[in-house]
């Protein structure tokens, strides 16, 4: 993989100048810090507290080598197959650009067998995780074990926008060891993890490194990210993996590098167990995640924001926008409200509220404790279903895409030097560099004027008109009195 953009099952690519690149995840166990106590006398050992967690394996802390080799007969190596067709007579041209330069001369289109390799984790007697991206389109998957044994299996469910999914094997075999799910939440920074995988289709492979840190959101990885970063050696091949710790217990499935080379330079994101637990679940349920939706626009809480706002402060989500309607808005919550916790849990960040909410799922009463006009107030909210919000309505999700927003005035016309004809827009005032909005292009001070050749006047109608315009949206835009088109994927 070279400086792209790509899913390591599948090897797509697409050139950036900074890459994240998503490959096969690699099977990681952390190991913990504690000092063993194999060979310490029984008398100094302090005795273990009546509700010890009980580990899968040893209480204590394993060398990485003892955890190496009891998880690695939990990780399988994915092959996957999908059919494709290229036109005949000229091999490794693109059929869309030979039917446009040879108008189809070359004969009628003849079928292709692709394949895809990536990781998974045996999680149950018969189930196993990995990525969405190593099995998506796949007509034909087969797991093998790591003695060589080969199955066939069927795909349960899929959720491309956290980018999990669930396979079932078929006649599985009884001597299968499932890897039991950790705490997430509970993982510390510097904690050693271990990562296990097939990098490169060399077969499986262990990596060593740390937590080098959590709660990695606004990556443009995936939908809903809350990442594990570690600088375990995470390569092409390892999507699917598992990462765990020195227990012997799945922390997390790896599933991207930030990388300039394609290759792991240290920057290796796992999708966190307990987020992963709930999707499981959900998959296995009904075959589809269901998400919960509060109905609220929001932006993290910043320094200026909390001074202009006379706030004491520093850590919270504010609401932007109150969708009509929505569960917010019959809960009560307010735009300018400061949500600082839910359910107990402090909000720290817009990306962690969104992925909380989005796991409660529909029909969950939660208390959404708020701060407005410095006074903090508890509210009840009950979650409704993503897919049951009203069309156009936006997302729980960072203000349109990672930017912020206001409504066209004359001053600001006359101040950005607009000419007379743009008398209605959207103006950008701030825009997140790592998001949607800046990937597109969006400056801060630019004007979106229409998107998809509709007309915006207001932050609510560009909200409404960019959730309506599928994967990607087309956006007139005017910058220092010159009118251009940008595009927003998604």
């Amino acid at each position: 993989m070279i400086s792209t953009l790509s899913r390591g099952g599948l090897g797509l690519a697409a050139m950036l100048t900074t890459a994240v690149a998503c490959s096969s995840t690699l099977e990681a166990e952390p190991v913990r810090a504690e000092r063993s106590t194999r060979n310490a006398d029984p008398a100094a050992a302090p005795a273990a507290p009546s509700n010890a967690k009980q580990f899968p394996f040893e209480k204590e802390a394993m060398s990485v080598a003892d955890v190496s080799e009891k998880t690695v007969p939990s990780v399988v190596n994915i092959a996957t197959s999908r059919r494709a067709t290229r036109m005949s007579g000229h091999p490794g041209v693109p059929d869309e650009m030979f039917r446009r330069f040879f108008r189809g001369r070359g004969g009628p289109p003849q079928p292709e067998l692709q394949q895809g390799r990536g990781s998974g984790v045996i999680v149950q007697s018969d189930i196993v995780l990995t990525n969405n991206h190593v099995i998506e389109g796949a007509e034909e998957v087969k797991v093998t074990l790591n003695d060589g044994r080969e199955y066939d299996a069927e795909v349960v469910g899929a959720d491309p926008p956290s980018d999990l999914a669930v396979i079932r094997l078929k006649n599985p075999p009884k001597s299968l060891r499932p890897l039991p799910l950790g705490d997430s939440d509970a993982l510390r920074l510097g904690e050693i993890v271990v990562a296990i995988g097939n990098p490169f289709g060399v077969g499986q492979t262990v990596t060593m490194g740390i937590v080098s840190a959590k709660g990695r959101a606004n990556m443009g990885i995936v939908d809903y990210e809350d990442f594990i970063q570690t600088d375990a050696a995470i390569n092409p091949g390892n999507s699917g993996g598992a990462l765990v710790n020195l227990e012997g217990e799945l922390v997390g499935v790896n599933t991207a590098i930030l990388s300039r080379t394609g290759g792991s330079q240290g920057i290796g994101f796992a999708i966190p167990s307990n987020m992963v637990r709930s999707i499981m679940n959900s998959l296995l349920e009904n075959g589809k995640v269901e998400r919960g939706f509060l109905g609220v626009m929001i932006q993290d809480l910043t320094s200026d924001l909390a001074r202009a706002m006379e706030l004491d402060i520093r850590r919270g989500v504010v609401v932007s926008e109150v969708v009509s309607g929505s569960p917010a808005d019959k809960g009560g919550i307010e735009a300018g409200d400061v949500i600082v916790a839910v359910d107990g849990r402090a909000m720290s960040s817009s990306a962690k509220l969104r992925n909380v909410v989005a796991s409660m799922g529909a029909g969950k009463k939660i208390d959404v404790k708020v701060v407005r006009d410095g006074k903090e107030k508890t509210l009840a909210v009950e979650l409704e279903q993503r897919e049951n919000a009203k069309p156009g309505a936006p997302a729980d999700d960072d203000a349109l895409y990672g930017m912020n927003t206001q409504a066209l005035t004359p001053a600001l016309a006359q101040q950005l030097g607009l000419p007379d004809r743009v008398g209605k827009g959207v103006v950008v005032t701030d825009v997140d560099p790592t998001s949607l909005a800046a990937r597109s292009g969006l400056r801060p001070e630019d004007v979106v004027v229409a998107v998809d050749r509709k007309a915006v006047a207001t932050p609510q109608q560009l909200a409404a008109a960019l959730a309506k315009s599928g994967k990607t949206a087309v956006m007139r835009v005017y910058r220092g009195g010159n009118a251009l088109f940008l595009v927003l994927k998604k």
